[in-house]
């Protein structure tokens, strides 16, 4: 496939954001995650407690080993159905926290405030991954593991990876030196995993979100005009009669981003203020100019 100018500045955009929710998720895990030995799931979370049974080994050397572990696997089972994305995010993952390990190396938390640094160590990842999901990048770990559940074992691989993180999330209460950090770190950790699904939905329906309009108005022409040249969108039209007043006029549907709706809902104000609108928000948009089947 020939690469234009358009596609390839894409591809780097797209790389990019990618690249961006990588370094929330590094910095999650090594400023925040890491020094307060939190771990909530995913293969920085399965770092976090065998650096507890392996301690001559950092959390980070052992984000590494499993990543490369986990892409050689990925390469095994699933061949050509592995996506360039997930190996790039799992290479960019390792390479950054190796690179913060040695440019700013922690070797305590930041705060005497636990609590305070379970959110940011829920709050940067769970960004990171939500603008991950939002782009169709992945920062690689566990995300192979469910690629080859889904491929090859007749098991839902969220349920499977879910159990995985409650079973390493357990594992906190039982690795630290005194019950006192056990039971700290322990309900921290099971704390943080419940929060990160939530902030990730929340998140994703956030960036997600478009609007929904539902237009009747007398002005067909220049409300078309108006969202196919100045908001650069498309709608569908169709005749209508209002069954009170049996009125014709035209049902107009569109979906646009919020600005863009904001704009629409001015502009139709101005030249129809008779219009009948319903605006609905909706974050799963499936479609040319917006998510990919």
């Amino acid at each position: 496939m020939k690469l234009t100018k358009g596609k390839i500045g894409s591809i780097v955009k797209e790389y990019l954001i990618i690249t961006f929710g990588i370094l929330l998720v590094a910095i999650g895990a090594h400023f925040f995650k890491f020094p307060n030995a939190i771990s909530t799931g995913g293969v920085t979370g399965i770092a976090v407690v065998l650096h507890q049974i392996i301690p001559f080994l950092s959390a980070t050397n052992i984000v590494t080993i499993l990543n490369v572990v986990l892409i050689i696997i990925g390469f095994i089972f699933l061949g050509k159905d592995f996506g360039i994305k997930t190996v790039y995010g799992s290479i960019i993952l390792s390479v950054m926290l190796e690179i913060l390990d040695v440019v700013v190396p922690m070797s305590a938390p930041l705060t005497n405030e636990p609590f305070l640094e379970m959110i940011y160590a829920v709050a940067f990842p769970a960004a990171g991954s939500a603008i991950l999901f939002y782009s169709g990048g992945s920062s690689g770990g566990t995300d192979i593991v469910a690629m080859i559940v889904r491929k090859w074992v007749n098991l839902d691989s969220g349920k499977a990876l879910l159990a995985t993180d409650i079973i390493f999330v357990l594992l906190t209460f039982y690795n630290f030196e005194t019950r006192s950090l056990s039971m700290l770190t322990g309900l921290l950790s099971l704390l943080g995993l419940l929060l990160k699904s939530l902030v990730v939905d929340n998140l994703l329906e956030s960036l997600n979100q478009s609007k929904k309009f539902l237009v009747i108005t007398s002005h067909r022409d220049v409300v078309e005009e108006f969202i196919k040249n100045d908001l650069n969108r498309s709608t569908t039209t169709w005749e209508c009669e209002g069954s009170y007043t049996h009125t014709r006029a035209y049902a107009m549907i569109s979906v646009m981003n919020r600005y863009q709706a904001f704009r629409l809902r001015s502009f139709i104000k101005k030249v129809d203020p008779q219009a009948f609108i319903i605006i609905t928000s909706t974050s799963d948009i499936i479609g040319k100019g917006f998510r990919e089947i």
